[in-house]
């Protein structure tokens, strides 16, 4: 049955190849099996106990993406507030963040299945982003529990995978939509979220997002390289082409403030910030 794993295959990889593990772990519902088969993946492929079939078109009759039955998926709109007011406020907040590195977990592993025909260096550098997300996700996890909540607690929203799910048809799109837009939009909120957890004496969770910012900024440069590599390869211009793909997919509009040093970092060429410069200067 579909989703339906025992307990010995749910700490262990039923496979030797690198892709369909990850379409195993991508469709593990409980996050500790989901967390144990990526650390495993990344053990055996770094100790070539893994292969890896570039070219094979991988059949999925798995319901995907797994998922424990909380967090309650909600519109955003409706997801409760955030306040550093309140230690429940700021759980909520923390549990925002986890519910995204969660999700995030997800789209590298459905980075890795899904799409044949990219180089090995592909599977690898999304492999090596799903191992950080997962210690994100671990490292914030624990970090509500030491609060007293537990992911699941409060209500979530379905944003990040929405756009997964749209450029499932195109790894350029995927690469163009999902690290360079949806996750960048991480980088410019981190320094906000650090300082405002700073500031109310959240030293453990300020520390926290400086993980997460320092790894995501490496996690946007992957989309970075590949999305430069497919314009390449298909004789794209790549403002034209993002530009284009925004339209097409209806991807979240772009909006001030920008983390324009971290978005450097992650490889960002000069005219893509230049686009984001005139976002700020003509807001609207």
């Amino acid at each position: 049955m579909p989703n339906t794993y025992n307990a010995q295959m749910q700490h262990e990889l039923p496979h030797a190849e690198l892709r369909q593990s990850a379409l195993i772990a991508l469709a593990a519902t409980e996050p500790a099996d989901k967390m144990a088969q990526v650390r495993t993946a990344l053990h055996r492929w770094q100790h070539g106990q893994l292969t890896v079939d570039t070219q094979v078109q991988l059949d999925n009759d798995l319901i995907i993406p797994g998922r424990p039955d909380k967090p309650q998926l909600v519109p955003p709109l409706q997801v409760q507030r955030r306040t550093m007011r309140t230690p429940e406020g700021r759980a909520v907040l923390l549990h925002a963040l986890c519910h995204i590195e969660f999700n995030a977990i997800n789209l590298a592993l459905d980075a890795i299945w899904r799409f044949s025909g990219m180089p090995v260096d592909y599977y690898t550098d999304w492999l090596t982003v799903a191992a950080e997300e997962v210690l994100h996700f671990s490292l914030l996890s624990e970090h509500l529990a030491g609060m007293g909540y537990a992911y699941g607690d409060f209500t979530g929203h379905d944003t990040l995978w929405e756009m997964v799910a749209k450029t499932q048809g195109d790894v350029l799109a995927r690469m163009a939509l999902v690290p360079r837009t949806m996750e960048a939009r991480g980088l410019d909120a981190a320094p906000s979220t650090r300082n405002k957890l700073a500031q109310v004496g959240d030293h453990a969770g300020a520390a926290i997002i400086d993980i997460i910012l320092r790894d995501e900024i490496g996690h946007v440069a992957t989309g970075n390289r590949w999305f430069s590599f497919l314009c390449a390869q298909r004789g794209l211009e790549p403002v034209a082409c993002y530009a284009r793909l925004a339209a097409q997919y209806a991807a979240p509009k772009l909006r001030a403030p920008f983390n324009l040093e971290a978005r450097r970092a992650a490889g960002f060429t000069e005219d893509e910030l230049a686009v984001l410069q005139n976002v700020i200067n003509h807001p609207g």
